[in-house]
């Protein structure tokens, strides 16, 4: 899980690399932001973990029937 994680940081969508630009660093009041983060079986986008906070930008590839269904 750990490879297809690392994938998903270096292979980002413009979406995800713009909010990520205003979460990393603790910008966003000192909240810190993990991206990719793994919980159970699925990886969410971006996790606050002091606010139990799970971020998801769905691209193009949520566009369809079986994907909408799955999510």
């Amino acid at each position: 899980m750990e490879v297809y994680r690392k994938s998903l940081r270096n292979n980002s969508t413009s979406a995800e690399a713009f909010l990520w630009n205003y979460l990393k660093g603790s910008k966003l009041d000192d909240r810190k932001f993990r991206r990719q983060h793994s919980i159970k079986h699925y990886i969410v986008d971006f996790y606050c973990p002091s606010e139990k906070l799970i971020v998801e930008l769905d691209g193009q590839v949520h566009l369809n029937n079986t994907t909408e269904e799955y999510d």
